[in-house]
């Protein structure tokens, strides 16, 4: 069985009370060295975000306290939290009693999650619990175009579902930049083969850039890739690195949740250029239509 096999896809009963032990660490350089990814940190900056719609512990006088989860930490750690086994850990603290009130309880909380995934992640973790809604709608994708709004594009023919980098073509105007995103991002959980839906946004300057309906066509044809959200992120970077050599790549998935967990990795070859606000620890963002 491999690694990320231990908990996804397997049956495997929820734990009741507080269970560390269940959280499985998976080592990014699995799937890297399939796409000659050998020496990350040379190649891009970044971080995962997850956020945990279903988190919430017990008071010591038995209140339960129930709100939003969001977790930050960087693409330069050697695991991801395989997120099965992250939503079972979590689940395990639903009936813990942590805190004396609310907020001792939730210092104590983040202190216990942070501690714990620090331990099987090997690395700095931000952890911020939310028991409300944000005031302001934050969002860093305002001035993206939509890949699926693209002249004629219902017009075209499209064939391609197994992930296919020849399908990238470049644009007959040269040199400039793009912002560009589609919603029809679609890949398939690694070991269960169950579909992930998500959005993916793109912030590209290069000499040369890609078609539009050939960059579509290109993250279409990811409907049947087997990766996990993360892999699917540096997988695209990856392929648009080659291809264009850009002097700007960013790259972002925002996938939607599954198990009360949405997952969203971004990488780009500068900090600068990654979003200002879905990484902010302390900052909830506005989610997506089907978030």
């Amino acid at each position: 069985m491999s690694i990320e096999a231990k908990v996804l896809g397997q049956q495997v009963a929820y734990p009741t009370d507080y269970c560390p032990s269940i959280l499985v660490p998976v080592p990014r350089n699995l799937n890297r060295e399939i796409y000659d990814i050998h020496a990350p940190e040379e190649l891009f900056q970044g971080y995962d975000t997850w956020h945990a719609y279903e988190a919430g512990f017990l008071t010591q006088n038995g209140l339960p306290v129930c709100g939003v989860l969001k977790l930050v930490y960087p693409a330069n750690s050697p695991c991801i939290v395989e997120s099965k086994s992250l939503k079972l850990y979590l689940n395990s603290l639903n009936m813990t009693r942590l805190g004396e009130d609310i907020p001792s309880g939730i210092k104590t909380y983040l202190q216990t999650v942070k501690s714990d995934l620090e331990q099987i992640l090997q690395t700095h973790i931000e952890a911020t619990f939310f028991q409300q809604a944000p005031e302001k709608p934050y969002f860093d994708f305002q001035d993206y175009t939509l890949l699926e709004t693209t002249p004629g594009i219902e017009r075209e023919t499209f064939t391609e579902y197994s992930e296919n980098p020849t399908l990238l073509e470049s644009q007959t105007t040269g040199s400039g930049e793009i912002k560009v995103c589609s919603h029809l991002l679609r890949s398939n959980c690694k070991i269960t083969k169950q579909p992930d839906w998500g959005s993916i946004y793109i912030h590209m300057q290069a000499n040369r850039l890609p078609d539009h309906t050939s960059l579509l066509k290109y993250i279409v044809s990811l409907r049947n890739e087997n990766h996990f959200h993360e892999e699917i992120c540096e997988m695209t970077y990856k392929r648009l690195w080659d291809l264009f050599h850009p002097e700007i790549l960013a790259v972002s998935c925002l996938y939607t949740r599954r198990g009360g967990i949405d997952i969203c990795p971004s990488r780009a070859n500068k900090a600068g250029y990654l979003p200002e606000y879905l990484h902010a620890p302390q900052i909830l963002t506005r989610k997506l239509l089907r978030q």
